[in-house]
């Protein structure tokens, strides 16, 4: 056994955008627990959870973070994510194995951006919320309007369970609603508060808003609702028990005040999570697939089930190799033990798991149903898979991986660390699959995609920490092409003679142009054998290697038919050779007599953007040479579904965060090949031949 119960288990997310307070608030948790022997600084690289190198240089989570604590007998798994946008898929990863998520808001900036985004995640995957306002003790911090914004942006019916004591310098605790009594803060940073009696002026808005909080629990539970109409009033164990099952069914959002710096509203937060918040033995069984079977089969949250766990992180340290983090769902999972990864369809040998504590691991026997935990160097597992009792296995539903907004093009800055780098990209991915690496088959650059440029030049960075390897970042290269208009009939003939065998090869051709999109066609038509049925493959040879470059600029040359009709051979000096060099010669002639054009791949678009902004969105796709296809709505916003060419977006993720104040997202792939329009084309093949040049 784990050694301690399900029902005592709480696994919870702290979220938000960035600077809202997050990691110092869940230094202040850890402290107020005992976990942390002192109250670190996110300024100055002391937290628990802010442990990586990046995080302490940029003063900011630029990755998730386990820590665990105890308070009052139950155990608190606490998952502090970033808040920058493009490392949401790290946050909404972690989400898919809590039960719950705190949702920080600053009272002074309110809801961001970002606090949409993971408030969406969260809601997504039902878990239960509250959401704690920060910074109280700041200048211009108002609970008032951050209330309004939170009931805007976030939820209509979050509603307050407590009420801040003074504001700005002055700000020194907080009014429990529930129990109607002031919690006085000491200033030492402690969290410890002494218990009084509500200011007399601050009475009329308490007893408001604890009646507000009344109905809103009884309007969530009918049996309630009947009392609170008959008598008009609820006890105070009605008012718990039913706030807690409406919390927990996500039909009141509470709100709690404080200041995580000052360690003051930290503490009724704890008690908040493990009397209101779900236990893992709460929620329904985990569903999954039979990889055998392919039917759907479930798992109970009991350790005397068999095994089912999901690795949702992945750590890679250089030295002390790959750290996977993962939730056990059913079963325990033991040190030194065999299990199934039913993802990978292989087995893995489990040395020590650990509970993690910010950098920190403690080494424990086993880790239960419900709990989270890591385990070390782990051969083939990565972020997604299930590992489970191979006996009866399962494989739960794997954590997303988005498509990347903006890609550059990578090369290490000393030559022969290709493979280095190689090595180096493949075990950043294992940390951050978000991160997509590939070579482009026709400009032959390596290309790093990912949700944005900071979380590239971030990726970078950590290859030269971790890896000793420095990258260069460019913009890439848009892989044109070429093709014709026109018709053309041609000769190409090679005739080279030397003091023994001579060379000689004469082919006709026709080049015609192909609908778009259709790519290359060779037709045979010689006849009476004016060229032997050995040398017309070497003919196609030589014309294929020659559309790899056309006239232009140097690009392949595709939607193109090409007619071998006519030519003339020699008995002794004709030979595969030189029909080739014949074949290349007379396509290369060709293409110049039938109107070459260059073409440009264009990418289907859908910008996802608030209604306000749609407008400004539209004008700048149509600037982009873009042709809007329509608009969708969907909830709150609004669906632009456009096709824009490749190389007017290169950088669209830098330029729609600037129009949209980091509110809108997009997502892009390739559509077909069009022709670059006639009035640049020339401009565009001239920059084109001296960047080749160069």
């Amino acid at each position: 056994m784990s050694g301690i119960e399900i029902s005592r288990i709480r696994n919870v997310g702290i979220v938000a955008h960035g600077g809202a307070g997050k990691t110092t608030l869940t230094e202040a948790m850890l402290f107020d627990a005992g976990a942390a022997s002192r109250l670190g600084k996110v300024e100055d690289g002391t937290t628990v959870t802010d442990f990586d190198e990046d995080e302490i240089k940029r003063k900011m989570s630029v990755s998730s973070a386990l820590a665990f604590c105890e308070w009052k007998g139950y155990k608190l798994n606490v998952i502090d994510t970033p808040g920058a946008s493009i490392f949401l898929t790290d946050t909404r990863n972690c989400l898919r194995v809590l039960d719950g998520a705190v949702v920080v808001v600053s009272a002074v900036s309110g809801v961001k951006v970002q606090t949409e985004k993971v408030w969406a995640c969260a809601e997504a995957e039902g878990l239960a919320r509250a959401i704690y306002v920060n910074k109280m003790d700041q200048e211009q911090a108002d609970f008032s309007r951050a209330l309004d914004d939170i009931r805007k942006n976030l939820c209509p019916t979050a509603t307050p369970v407590q009420l801040p004591i003074g504001a700005h310098a002055s700000f020194m605790g907080v009014i429990d609603l529930l129990r109607m009594k002031a919690l006085i803060y000491q200033s030492e940073l402690t969290g410890k508060f002494s218990e009084g009696e509500i200011p007399p002026d601050q009475r009329p808005m308490a007893e408001q808003l604890r009646g507000a909080l009344m109905e809103a629990v009884a309007d969530s539970d009918d049996r309630l609702l009947e009392k609170y109409l008959e008598v008009g009033t609820l006890s105070h164990e009605e008012l718990k028990s039913g706030l807690r099952r409406a919390v927990i069914g996500g039909k009141v959002v509470p709100i709690l005040c404080g200041s995580a710096v000052r360690n003051i509203g930290v503490q009724p937060l704890l008690d908040l999570l493990i009397e209101l918040f779900p236990s893992p033995a709460e929620h329904d069984a985990i569903a999954g697939v039979d990889p055998r079977s392919g039917e759907r089969v479930t798992r109970e949250s009991r350790e005397d089930a068999p095994l089912s766990a999901l690795v949702f992180k992945t750590l890679v340290d250089p030295y002390a190799g790959k750290i996977s983090l993962f939730r056990v769902y059913s079963g325990v999972l033991a040190s030194d033990s065999s299990v199934y990864n039913s993802t990978k369809g292989c087995k893995e040998r489990i040395g020590q798991v650990v509970l993690l504590r910010g950098k920190n691991q403690m080494p424990v026997p086993v880790i239960g149903a419900g709990d989270l935990g890591a385990v070390v160097k782990l051969k083939e597992t990565g972020t997604g898979d299930t590992l489970c009792d191979e006996r009866s296995p399962i494989c739960l539903e794997s954590v997303g991986i988005p498509h990347a907004i903006i890609e550059y093009a990578i090369v290490p800055k000393t030559r022969g660390d290709e493979e280095k780098m190689s090595s180096g990209l493949h075990r950043l991915r294992e940390e951050d699959p978000s991160l997509q690496v590939r070579r482009d088959p026709q400009t032959k650059e390596i290309i790093l995609a990912g949700m944005g440029k900071a979380h590239l030049e971030i990726a970078v960075d950590r290859l030269k920490r971790k890896f000793g390897l420095e990258i260069q970042m460019k913009t890439p290269r848009v892989p044109y092409k070429e093709t014709i208009h026109g018709r053309a009939e041609v000769q190409g003939r090679h005739k080279k003679q030397t003091g023994g065998h001579g060379q000689y090869g004469d082919c006709w051709i026709k080049l015609e142009p192909l609908p778009r999109g259709a790519g290359y066609e060779f037709v045979n038509q010689i006849v009476g054998g004016v060229i032997p049925k050995q040398y017309i493959p070497a003919v196609e040879k030589g014309i294929i290697e020659a559309m790899g470059e056309g006239s232009l600029a140097g690009y392949p040359v595709v939607d193109v038919k090409v007619i071998l009709y006519d030519g003339s051979y020699h008995s002794v000096d004709s030979s595969e050779m030189a029909f080739k060099i014949a074949g290349s010669l007379a396509f290369k002639k060709g293409i110049l007599q039938a109107n070459p054009t260059l073409l440009e791949p264009i990418m289907a678009v859908e910008v996802m953007v608030p209604d306000e902004c749609m407008g400004d969105v539209i004008g700048d796709l149509n600037s982009k040479r873009g042709r809007v296809l329509g608009v969708e709505a969907k909830g709150k916003a609004q669906i632009v579904k456009a096709q824009v060419p490749l190389a007017e977006i290169l950088e669209y993720a830098t330029q729609l965060k600037a129009i949209t104040g980091d509110r809108g997202d997009y997502t892009v792939e390739f559509s077909h090949y069009d022709e670059v329009p006639p009035h640049l084309r020339e401009r565009v093949t001239t920059e084109l031949r001296k960047t080749k040049g160069e």
